[in-house]
Parts: structure tokens; sequence; C-alpha cells
């Protein structure tokens, strides 16, 4: 048997294998993608900043197909099969490719969708509604405090009614004593908005995703030209498959 093709079969059979841990790893980013917006979905008016996520997953099961067939098929020494591999990795390498650069688009939406949708839920805090204990959420997890800064609060109905220019008990520092959420104290609360730091934490996690993607399409083109090199090899050698069942 040529070196070449015993090489590129060997190199085939472990990226069959990369490939299933890739499934793996992919499928991880993309939960991890989603989940991260779902604690976040109220202040996100546009959906479609999830489809780089979806997308993500939908190539994690794909790929985990693509092993198979790609380990099957060079094991069987199978033109077919490994033609099908081929046609396989160039959709999924498109698929990729097409995520990492949605993924770069959506980023530049982020912080205009977030201006608008933000406000809008920040106006409907009442301490009791879905959209207040997002916003609790929102402050508690990134330690700010109204859209732009805390004085935002002055400006909506909840703090600027009965509460006497509070802010809400989530806009306090985590190591305040006796912190009531007064205004008149600022150095017991956090005083950044909370726009700007979603829009940084956002943008980490779809460049986080981005590279992920990246580093995955980089694999998908050595595979594809794996394939090319054993079908090439066997072809101007004549050498013929040992087995000739399925795939065959």
């Amino acid at each position: 048997m040529d070196c070449g093709v015993i090489t590129s079969k060997t190199v085939l059979i472990l990226l069959s294998l990369i490939f299933w841990a890739a499934a793996a790893g992919l499928g991880y980013v993309g939960v991890y993608v989603i989940n991260s917006y779902r604690n976040y979905d109220h202040f996100l008016e546009d959906k479609y900043t999830m489809l780089p996520a979806v997308i993500i997953i939908s190539i994690a099961v794909v790929m985990f197909i693509i092993g198979l067939i790609g380990c099957c098929a060079t094991i069987k020494e199978s033109r077919v099969g490994l033609g099908v591999f081929l046609f396989l990795l160039l959709i999924i390498f498109i698929a990729e490719v097409a995520a990492f650069v949605m993924g770069f688009v959506y980023r530049g939406k982020i912080r205009p969708d977030l201006d608008k949708s933000m406000t809008q839920v920040f106006q409907k805090y009442d301490a009791k509604n879905p959209e207040s204990r997002a916003v609790d959420f929102l402050q508690n997890q990134l330690k700010c405090c109204g859209v732009n800064n805390s004085t935002d609060w002055e400006r909506i109905p909840w703090s600027n009614g009965t509460r006497n220019n509070s802010v809400p008990s989530s806009c306090c520092k985590h190591n305040a004593v006796n912190c009531t959420g007064s205004l008149a104290e600022p150095t017991k609360l956090n005083t950044e908005g909370c726009e700007e730091k979603l829009d940084h934490w956002l943008q980490h996690v779809l460049s986080y995703a981005s590279l992920v993607i990246l580093g995955f399409a980089i694999v998908k083109f050595f595979g594809m030209f794996s394939v090319c090199v054993i079908t090439c090899r066997k072809k101007d050698n004549g050498y013929e498959p040992l087995y000739s069942g399925t795939f065959a």
C-alpha cells in the first residue's frame, strides 16, 4: 500500500476522532452562548442575535455524524464513502464560515439594540414583575446600576414615586454594610451603567464563539485536503480498496 495513502488514512482517522471531540466542544459553546443570552433576553430586542449559537449546535450534531462517516469510510477504504465525507466537510465548512461572519455582523448590532430595549425594561421596574427580576439579576451580576449610570433611576417611576429617589438594593455594592439604596450614599452603590458592561460582556461571548468556530473551520480544511490526497493517490496508483461492501 502507498505510504502516502497510509499517512492520509491515519490523518483522516485522527480527524474523525477530532470531529467527535469538536462536536462535544461546539455543543458546549452553543449551549453556553444560548444560556448567556437567555439571562439577559429582556434587554435584547433582536432575537436573531442568538442565531450564531443555534448554528453552532447544529454544526455539532452534523460533526458527530460526519466523524462517524469519515471513520467508517476510511477504515473500509471506500471511495464513495470518502466522497460523501468530503461533501459533508465542505457543507459544514461553509456553515462555519457563515456563522463566523454573522458573529461579527451581529456584534455591531448589539449596542443599538441594548440602548432602546434596556431603557424600556428599566422603565417597567416595580420590584415585582419579570422585568424587575431581570433588572435585579443584571445589576447584581454585572455590578452596575441604571442604564448609563445610577442617576438614571431618578427618571424611573418606581424611584421618584414613593421610593424617595432611591435605587433597588441590587445596585448596592456586595461589601456595602446597611445599604438602603439611597442616592445620598453613593459610596455604597455601584454607579457604573449596565448598558456598557452588558455590551462588553456580550461582545466577549461572541468573540469567544467566533474564535472557536474559526479554529474548527481550519480543522475542516485540513480534513478536506486529506480526503483529496487519499482519493487522488488511489486513482493515480490504481490502488483498489480492500473492502467492497457498504460505501464501496
